[in-house]
């Protein structure tokens, strides 16, 4: 960069040269920048200048600027963090962008399984092998989204999962969750390990459908409290988690000897100053805790034995079904067998679940047996499913094979790391357009109109590549040695 004197227009003043060929610009008072194939481009300050220089001297008029003008359009200015998040256009790449975001115990919480995590493998394997089959000529221009679950509207065909300790992800935690699923128009389940309390929930998120999701503890008391608590505050439904006996051997979480709030120590240290942003909340912010238990120093692999009840049966069940008078949901279920025994208690749906991978290793998906525990229910108990849907392809596909609801959990927890609230909405916003996509190049108007017919499980075999036919020199005496030999 360097000064020059002045430009040719009806009067001089000092403006910079540069040696670059891109355009700038402004309005007439203000920066113009200029271009022209064979000149480099005039940045000029104008002050009152009604005219604008043309680079080969002349002058141009403002009009005929103003017209050149509306076709060079400056790209909209992005926040850093919602440009960060615009590059990411799938979960798998939140998830990469997010293990960058906060420390390796936090990442490997939400990313790890139990044990060997072989069902954590098996659950996208399962979903890998989904092939689909499309219907052609069909209108789709504008499908149809929403879905009903529990009697009322989602907008999309998906839910948020109830998930622990969400501040640890992100200082904004449940709360960032909880208004990005009220503007999408989909429910949101708070979990009893939360790190906000039913009630400041409600407070600080008033619209939205809230769920609550509920371990029956060995203090029968406090459970019962806990229930009536989330009454009171307004929830729509309770969610019972009944495939939590113990806790499942996290590993990951064991040996990075993760607690709620995190201790300091010499990894800690040496760890913040890799994520400083994270830890300036975590030392700025209101103190991590559990909102319905309160500080827990142990690890946290410790705390679901201390607090589960592993002598819960279906009459305990059967207890909740009578303290909650609105819609019970049953989470957990990994057989039809068991299908059948929990419908006989009554509640208004069922979750097929492993967990995620995070409690008992080597279980099936709910893919495995949603058409025997589908069999198993009563009209009027809805089937719902989650574990391990990360694409909005994996959505569409369990509406397929019979299921009335998605829940979602990961998914939205990469963008509750990689960016909090805005995180969550562009989780939210990659599922919408996949499964919106999804649908419309099925050939399906709605999402109920996707059927078994559209999806077969199993990548199918590629088909054997013919031989070509043979030529006239391996028709010779010296070709056919190697056409046996191939066969063979």
């Amino acid at each position: 960069m360097w000064w020059c004197e002045s430009i040719r227009i009806p009067y001089s003043f000092p403006c910079f040269v540069h040696d670059t060929r891109c355009t700038l610009w402004l309005s007439r008072v203000g920066i113009v920048a200029l271009r022209d194939a064979q000149l480099s481009t005039c940045v000029i300050v104008v002050h009152r200048a009604r005219y604008v220089a043309n680079p080969r001297g002349s002058v141009m008029t403002e009009s005929r600027w103003r017209q050149r003008a509306a076709l060079m359009r400056p790209a909209p200015i992005r926040l850093s963090a919602q440009r960060r998040l615009e590059r990411a256009l799938t979960i798998a790449e939140l998830r990469s962008l997010a293990s960058k975001r906060v420390p390796r115990a936090v990442f490997d919480y939400v990313d790890g399984g139990a044990d060997a995590e072989i069902t954590l493998r098996h659950n996208r394997h399962v979903l890998d092998q989904v092939t689909f089959a499309p219907t052609v000529l069909a209108d789709v221009a504008t499908p149809k989204m929403s879905v009903s679950a529990l009697g009322m509207t989602s907008e999309l065909p998906f839910a948020l999962a109830p998930t622990g300790f969400s501040r640890l992800m992100h200082h904004a935690g449940e709360v960032a969750v909880a208004q990005a699923a009220a503007r999408a128009g989909i429910p949101y389940a708070l979990a009893t390990m939360g790190t906000t309390s039913p009630e400041d929930l409600v407070s600080e998120v008033p619209s939205g459908r809230k769920w609550f999701q509920l371990y029956i503890w060995k203090d029968r008391e406090a459970t019962k409290q806990l229930v009536q608590r989330a009454a009171a505050a307004g929830y729509e439904a309770l969610i019972v988690t009944v495939d939590s006996a113990v806790t499942g051997q996290r590993l990951r979480d064991v040996r990075n000897g993760l607690a709620i709030p995190p201790g300091v120590t010499a990894r800690t240290v040496l760890d913040a100053a890799r994520h400083p942003n994270w830890w300036l909340a975590f030392l700025t912010k209101e103190p991590l805790r559990f909102a319905s238990l309160g500080r827990w120093d142990a690890p946290l692999a410790e705390l679901g034995n201390l607090l589960y009840d592993a002598t819960v049966t279906v009459e305990d069940i059967a207890w909740i079904r009578a303290l909650w008078k609105g819609p019970l949901v049953i989470k957990g279920v990994s057989s039809a067998r068991d299908a059948a025994r929990v419908a006989a208690v009554g509640p208004d749906a069922i979750v097929l679940s492993n967990h995620g991978g995070r409690q008992l290793d080597q279980l099936p998906h709910p893919y495995d047996f949603i058409d025997d525990a589908r069999a198993q229910l009563p009209a009027g108990v809805e089937l719902w499913v989650d574990s391990g849907f990360s694409t909005g392809a994996d959505i569409i596909s369990a509406y397929a094979r019979g299921a009335d609801l998605v829940l979602v959990g990961r998914a939205y927890l990469y963008g509750l790391m990689a960016g909090g609230l805005i995180g969550v909405e562009r989780a939210i916003a990659i599922l919408a357009d996949e499964a919106r996509r999804t649908l419309q190049l099925l050939g399906c108007a709605s999402v109920r109109d996707v059927t078994a017919a559209h999806v077969r499980r199993g990548i199918p075999e590629r088909p054997a590549i013919p031989e070509p036919l043979p030529s006239a020199s391996a028709a010779s005496p010296e070709a056919a040695p190697l056409r046996r030999d191939h066969h063979e």
